[in-house]
């Protein structure tokens, strides 16, 4: 009962995992696209390549691997995969910077693991080593966001930090952790128990600040409306650009007609029908363009 348990545990572990190591499909198609790796960074690819093919081959070790074997196999080629597109489209600087720490990690270091494990550990020996490699890694990809928690804290808004993202790695760490406890691998249970810890505060930081984020960009348009000299009244925007003019020194600009006839003009305006209100401007305007005599 306890082996068919492990093992349904371990199959929804394989679909969870995977839809983790797919997720940048997406950002890889517009790579493509653009044939650009634009601002993208590298590190996170090469180190869980790493890491899934550490894992791999601890589950080719042990005799019940084979849900390891296979979900970690999937992920080191799409690990793969994504490394060589990186390489194809970035550019030169970060294509030699790259190309070092890929063969530092995934061709030396992993190679001398397996070589020596290989031919000079056996047994319990040789997987309490490559265990606690593979724990190891596992720990430092599930701590990777704490820098984006970090962000989250300081900037009071989750806009850095995907919902989906925290959530499936969330899930991925649980799932794990149960098939740990169930089949008694420690390897296993430690680095995704930490993982799930992680897990759970990235989801109460993302409850916490996710309704900061529209206030916050609400807030960055009354400021940039109000730099600008507009404010919003309902649905009417209202210019409200200071008067350069009336600053210390300067008088106020004069006015352009006697104040006694500035106040009959606006009562006979406001009293008068529209017609004859017209007639009265029009009247009034020609009267200040009386021909001058001609000598």
């Amino acid at each position: 009962m306890a082996a068919d348990s492990s093992f349904l545990v371990g199959i929804l572990g394989n679909v969870i995992s995977i839809l983790v190591f797919a997720s940048p499909i997406s950002t890889f198609w517009r790579v493509m696209k653009k044939k650009s790796t634009e601002k993208y960074t590298w590190l996170p690819y090469v180190t869980t390549l790493l890491t899934t093919s550490m894992w791999t081959y601890y589950g080719l070790l042990k005799t019940d691997g084979l849900l390891l074997v296979t979900v970690n196999g999937a992920g080191t080629v799409l690990q793969a995969i994504y490394v060589m597109l990186f390489l194809l489209f970035s550019n030169k600087d970060t294509r030699l910077s790259m190309m070092k720490v890929v063969a530092l990690l995934n061709v030396g270091l992993y190679g001398a693991v397996v070589f020596v494990t290989y031919f000079a550990l056996r047994g319990q020996t040789r997987l309490l080593v490559i265990g606690s490699m593979g724990a190891a890694l596992t720990v430092g990809m599930y701590a990777a966001p704490l820098a984006a928690m970090k962000l989250v804290v300081q900037l009071k808004s989750v806009e850095y930090m995907p919902f989906s993202l925290s959530f499936f790695l969330f899930l991925n760490a649980g799932v794990w952790s149960a098939y740990s406890s169930l089949v008694k691998d420690f390897f296993i249970g430690v680095p995704n128990g930490i993982g799930f810890l992680l897990g759970t505060a990235q989801l109460v930081l993302y409850a916490m600040y996710r309704g900061k984020k529209q206030a916050k960009e609400e807030d960055d348009v009354g400021k940039r409306a109000t730099a600008d000299g507009v404010v919003v009244v309902g649905d009417v925007e209202m210019a409200v650009k200071p008067n350069n003019n009336l600053k210390k020194g300067k008088s106020l600009p004069k006015p352009s007609m006697p104040r006694e006839q500035r106040l009959t003009k606006i009562v006979k305006s406001l009293s008068l029908p529209p017609y004859e209100n017209s007639n009265w401007n029009t009247g009034d305007s020609q009267s200040k363009q009386r021909p001058t005599s001609q000598m």
